[in-house]
């Protein structure tokens, strides 16, 4: 078993690793400045804690019963991120809309691979849940600002070019379409992942 530091840091290398939540953090930074990304900290948290806490109480016994089941949310995981990706490819680039709402951050945190490890490595420890829990919650805020203070500092004082968000975009969706690719690859256990 982990130490309380152990796990600490264990779960901040992997919230600070990139990934699709943390691209679109990044993303939210550069479009609305770290003030208007911060609104968007408590849905990243709700999304994560939807999909930590039932795999941490039930999920290895779930995935016991049911082995297919990894299989089918590595799939889904992998077709939304690849459908955000293709959201992101279309915006035009005169425009500077939000490309990431509430929802799509929602989803794709609640959809993150990331979340299987927290939820059935990480956390499960019944002895020191709480504790556990509570280190995550910080961990998953003060990352969340790291990402969109990146994002922030991308943009500058002043609003971001249109240009410069239309290429941030571009390789936001690129980065994403790896992502999912690389979903797929372990879902159906490739052996080139």
């Amino acid at each position: 078993m982990m130490t309380t530091t152990e796990l600490a840091l264990a779960i901040l290398a992997l919230l600070l690793t990139p990934g699709p939540t943390n691209s679109l953090m990044l993303l939210a930074g550069a479009e609305r400045g770290l003030a208007g990304a911060a609104r968007l900290v408590p849905v990243e948290l709700a999304g994560y804690l939807l999909a930590v806490v039932p795999l941490t109480l039930v999920g290895q016994s779930v995935l016991a019963a049911h082995p297919d089941l990894a299989l089918v949310v590595a799939l889904l995981a992998a077709g939304w991120v690849a459908a955000l990706a293709v959201r992101l490819w279309r915006l035009p680039t005169a425009a500077t809309p939000r490309s990431v709402g509430a929802r799509s951050l929602f989803v794709t945190t609640a959809l993150n691979p990331k979340a299987l490890i927290f939820g059935l490595v990480l956390l499960p420890s019944a002895d020191r849940l709480g504790v556990s829990l509570a280190i995550f919650v910080v961990l998953v805020v003060g990352v969340a600002f790291v990402w969109a203070g990146f994002g922030a500092a991308l943009r500058g004082s002043g609003a971001p070019a249109p240009r410069g968000l239309f290429v941030l975009r571009r390789v936001a969706s690129v980065f994403l379409v790896a992502m999912s690719v690389l979903l797929i690859l372990r879902g159906i256990g490739s052996p080139l992942v």
